[in-house]
């Protein structure tokens, strides 16, 4: 064995020693996403119309929610491979988007039994539909900014930083924990459901791939198909 044949094996050990994201990034994270939220809230509020309110809503959580990890990312480790931004393989990111139809798929059932025991059927996504049907220009744009790039900024937030953090701890922590976390943010118990099977499913995803990218296919799959029930089918037939 040659002495380059040592170094060479050396300097993977060092860098599996380099820092990883832990509860300062998840406190910086979250504190920031919350801050830009309420702040940008009050800030647009006051000087926009209704239309160009409701869009920049539903920008708000990528906004907020990227935010929160740019902020997480640059407070101590300034690596976004240590979030999970590494490349990953054709395939996982197939099975992140049939992740993403089974998480589709499995809402359903959830929330009739959550409407079944509490008889509470609202619509979380009425204010997203009426913003939606003011035309083609509102409609392309929930689209992109809901169904595509919502996830990606929850998913650099919540899975890049809370679970990557929370894996330390074991899979149950990491997975569940985040989840959980992802679920109460949303405020709202039927989209809270939704948001805990998106958790799972994406946190799974990062576990096992070690990388965001499968559950950013899977956070939009499900996203894109919400969408299209909420914002067309739903309209079509007067539901």
């Amino acid at each position: 064995m040659t002495a380059g044949d040592v170094a060479g094996r050396e300097r993977p050990a060092r860098g599996r020693t380099s820092p990883r994201p832990g509860w300062t990034e998840i406190a910086v994270g979250l504190a920031g996403s919350t801050a830009l939220t309420f702040g940008l809230t009050i800030a647009v509020h006051a000087i926009a119309g209704q239309l160009v309110f409701d869009v920049f809503l539903m920008a708000l959580s990528f906004i907020a929610a990227g935010g929160g990890f740019a902020l997480a990312a640059a407070v101590r480790i300034r690596s976004v491979a240590a979030f999970g931004l590494r490349r990953t393989t054709a395939r996982r990111l197939l099975v992140g988007l049939a992740a993403g139809v089974l998480a589709f798929a499995l809402k359903f059932p959830v929330t009739k039994v959550y409407v079944g025991l509490t008889g509470d059927a609202g619509n979380p996504q009425a204010m997203w539909s009426t913003a939606a049907a003011d035309g083609v220009l509102p409609m392309v744009l929930a689209f992109l900014l809901l169904g595509v790039l919502t996830p990606i900024g929850e998913e650099l937030l919540f899975r890049g930083v809370i679970t990557t953090a929370l894996l330390r701890y074991g899979a149950v922590a990491g997975v569940l924990g985040s989840a959980v976390i992802f679920a109460v943010l949303h405020g709202n118990i039927v989209t809270a459901l939704s948001g805990l099977i998106v958790g799972l499913v994406a946190g799974e995803l990062r576990r096992r791939s070690d990388s965001v990218w499968p559950g950013v296919a899977a956070h939009i799959t499900f996203n894109l198909l919400s969408n299209v029930l909420a914002f067309v089918v739903l309209p079509l037939v007067g539901g």
